[in-house]
């Protein structure tokens, strides 16, 4: 007997259930609660191959000369490596950072532990692949083109809302695009969320990153790609949100909620996929240096055709917390800029299937996505 999948088509012939579903991987060990961080160094000693192999820190620069750099676990010849979040990671700051981590040491590092938002997460997920891949970053940029599994990597959220603790990819913006290094080997080893480090971030960038999940959830839920493994992720990230921003709650209760709003959103897109705004946001970050969570509002303010209940929520957001979105960001652009945004975010086909359906370019043209950007 022969059955067919409701969602992808996938034909299951019984009794060898003969199937296409994607055996994808999670992250095996995480650790959960304000004050963690104080267990990193315990985390680590098991994993280091020997004195000569250094854990390398990739840290937020916002971070320089503070508290928590002093209470990183430092031996031998660890090394704490600053980087400015200011821009989106990119390939070729990849390919730098592991030209200075193998000029500065003989042997490849016991680990990588990257400690900040969503760029730095990312950094440390594409440094510890590319440390065992040869080539360059850009590459391996798409999907599961990694051959070699990357080096014990560790991530530690200090904001939240971009999933990437828990996503298999690694966004990053290369010479032609700006797309992810999507493998099994992307996934964090070892994630350490302490909601007290996310103290203290900015009101705007709290709100902006904290929407990438709430569209992460809105986009998953709507898309085409649902099942029930990403709508049991999603729907309980969206609950999450809500409260967070639309509810009564102490700083902790925010904080705490916020962080597993986080984790569950990126884990309603390993079985689905985002959708619209994920994919014209590529656009904007790709000609103009748009940082992700801004841009993904930027474009979702403007997507009530596509997303009219989450498009409504997200106004409520924003008046409640009194966000005022930059205007005019597109105005001064030429036709030719519009035409590279637009190849951009054409170019993220899965994202528009799950969005759209199969016949996603009948709906989406130029001319439409053209159309949007101008309102931006």
């Amino acid at each position: 007997m022969n059955v067919k999948s409701k969602n992808n088509n996938t034909t299951v012939n019984h009794p060898g259930l003969m199937t296409n579903y994607k055996n994808f991987p999670m992250v095996p060990r995480v650790i959960f609660g304000a004050g963690c961080f104080v267990q990193l160094g315990e985390i680590l000693m098991p994993k280091r191959i020997h004195s000569e192999a250094p854990f390398i820190f990739l840290v937020d620069d916002v971070f320089e000369g503070s508290e928590l750099v002093s209470r990183i676990p430092l031996i031998f010849n660890d090394q704490i490596i600053f980087i400015s979040a200011d821009e989106e990671p990119k390939t070729d700051q990849v390919d730098v950072l592991i030209n200075k981590i193998k000029n500065d040491f003989a042997e490849l590092p016991s680990g990588i532990i990257g400690i900040g938002g969503g760029t730095l997460l990312d950094l440390a997920k594409a440094v510890a692949i590319m440390l065992t891949n040869r080539g360059n970053a850009y590459e391996y940029q798409g999907w599961d083109l990694v051959k070699k599994p990357s080096i014990y990597h560790v991530g530690i959220p200090t904001i939240s809302g971009t999933g990437a603790e828990v996503s298999r990819t690694t966004v990053l913006l290369g010479p032609e695009k700006k797309l992810g290094i999507n493998s099994d080997y992307t996934t964090f080893d070892q994630v350490l969320m302490d909601p007290d480090l996310t103290q203290g971030v900015p009101k705007e960038q709290w709100f902006y990153t904290g929407m990438d999940c709430f569209i992460h959830c809105i986009e998953s839920l709507n898309g085409t790609f649902l099942n029930a493994f990403s709508q049991s992720y999603g729907e309980k990230s969206l609950e999450l949100c809500k409260e967070v921003y639309l509810g009564d709650l102490t700083e902790d209760d925010a904080r705490n909620k916020l962080m597993m709003a986080s984790w569950h959103g990126g884990m309603s897109i390993a079985y689905s996929q985002v959708g619209v705004a994920h994919a014209m946001s590529y656009g904007l970050s790709y000609l103009l240096g748009v940082r992700h969570g801004i841009g993904n509002c930027l474009v979702f303010q403007h997507l009530e055709e596509f997303y009219p209940e989450g498009v409504e929520l997200f106004n409520e957001m924003k008046q409640k917390h009194n966000i005022q979105l930059p205007k005019g960001i597109c105005s001064g652009l030429t036709n030719n800029d519009f035409d590279i945004m637009i190849n951009v975010a054409l170019g993220l086909v899965p994202l528009w299937e799950n969005a759209l359906g199969s016949e996603w370019r009948n709906i989406i043209t130029p001319e439409k996505l053209k159309s949007i950007y101008q309102k931006i």
